[in-house]
């Protein structure tokens, strides 16, 4: 459907003398209307044309040592294989806490960092634990294998 010129959408549309004029709605004074908060382009407690400090970027390893962590951390329990990412993580993530410490704040990310280092020293020492038991199995079974046989024939014949 079109709209002709004595529609008051149509750009065309001539008002007449006697119509008041369109208000935007929430404009003060207008009965019936919600009254809009009207926003300044300026932000609060600051002059004009001065910008806000940007935040620090998130130093690009903080990521890498914090999926390392959740990756080895899981991989242990689901195939077990993905244990040896733990040492990788634990040192990663401290190499970017120091770093971040020496940046004087040109970086942030000390908490994905330190998350990581966390999570590779418990997938470490879950590796650990498990080098451990694969010895003692290993030892287990050598030590079961080369028992003396005790099964002596006693019946006299």
């Amino acid at each position: 459907m079109t709209i002709g010129p004595e529609h008051p959408d149509h750009p065309g549309y001539q008002r007449r003398p006697d119509e008041p004029a369109p208000q935007q709605p929430g404009q003060p004074g207008q009965p019936g209307q919600p009254q809009w908060p009207q926003y300044s382009q300026q932000q609060p407690g600051y002059a004009y044309g001065y910008t806000p400090p940007m935040a620090a970027p998130i130093h690009p390893q903080a990521n890498t040592a914090l999926i390392l962590g959740i990756v080895g951390l899981a991989g242990t329990f689901l195939c077990g294989v993905l244990v040896v990412l733990g040492p990788f993580a634990w040192s990663m993530g401290a190499k970017v806490k120091r770093e971040i410490a020496a940046s004087g704040g040109a970086y942030r990310g000390e908490s994905e960092a330190n998350t990581g280092m966390i999570l590779g020293i418990v997938t470490t020492v879950l590796l650990v634990l498990a080098i451990l038991a694969i010895i003692a199995f290993v030892v287990l079974v050598l030590a079961v294998d080369s028992s003396p046989d005790y099964s002596t024939d006693y019946s006299g014949t």
